[in-house]
């Protein structure tokens, strides 16, 4: 009897086989397969690598793609953000350079006003000085005037009752008064007369008995009336003075207070 004939037996590829299949040999693949049925991809199972493989490469290349994209829209970014950067970096420099002048300026005018401040403040002191200086000698130049003038009046005031009771020979009466023994100290300490004059003047007002009375009264009151008019002009001189004076003076303190 004829033996039925034994099916040679399949070569399957044993597992360690398919995992040593070399990345040549699938890039190989990929690039010669065409499209393949899904029955026969399920019953080659290389054929299965292959589609995977196919597939992740589509996925890949898309991918890539987005990353192409993404990639040249960051550089297009960074292209038009370095731009703008650089534009702000000049800004600030500009304004770093005009704060810089404007600070520079800013201790210029603070140091000038500074010296500014310090001559004011030695010009008040200077002003205050001055014018604690012009009040002290107004006050004298005042109370000197307010004596002389005083003096003057008294003066004065005498040698018109001298003159009056000369004229109405009443030459002794005045001679008891108290204005004769002032018209005789400044007959002696002040009066601007000729030595002759004074002798004349002081020996009338020192005959108090009256002896030499007669003859002198005519020269007497004489010179009694130029010495009146004498000291009325030179009161007359000192009043416009003190007037000048104390003007000059209130002008020095309003121009002082003002500055």
């Amino acid at each position: 009897a004829v033996r039925p004939t034994e099916a040679a037996p399949s070569r399957a590829i044993p597992p360690a086989s398919k995992m040593r299949v070399s990345t040549a040999t699938l890039a190989l693949l990929l690039g010669a397969s065409g499209p393949v049925s899904v029955a026969a991809a399920a019953a080659n199972p290389i054929r299965k690598v292959v589609t995977l493989l196919q597939r992740m490469q589509t996925t890949v290349t898309d991918e890539g793609k987005r990353e192409q994209k993404l990639y040249d829209e960051f550089m297009c970014y960074c292209h038009s953000s370095g731009d703008t950067l650089a534009q702000g970096i000049e800004a600030a420099k500009e304004k770093i350079e005009t704060g810089t002048a404007a600070i520079k300026e800013s201790v210029e005018l603070k140091a000038q006003l500074e010296g500014d401040l310090k001559a004011h403040k030695a010009s008040r002191d200077e002003g205050k000085e001055t014018m604690a200086k012009a009040k002290a000698l107004r006050e004298k130049e005042a109370e000197a005037h307010a004596s002389f003038k005083a003096e003057s009046e008294t003066n004065i005031a005498a040698i018109k009752k001298a003159v009056a009771a000369l004229e109405k020979g009443a030459g002794q009466s005045f001679l008891q008064t108290p204005s004769a023994g002032l018209l005789r100290s400044y007959a002696m300490e002040k009066a601007d007369l000729p030595d002759a004059s004074r002798e004349d003047l002081l020996s009338f007002l020192s005959d108090a008995g009256g002896s030499g009375y007669a003859p002198q009264s005519g020269e007497i009151t004489g010179i009694l009336k130029q010495l009146g008019d004498e000291m009325a002009a030179a009161l007359e001189d000192a009043v416009k003075e003190e007037q000048a004076a104390q003007e000059n003076y209130e002008e020095l303190m309003a121009a002082k207070t003002k500055e």
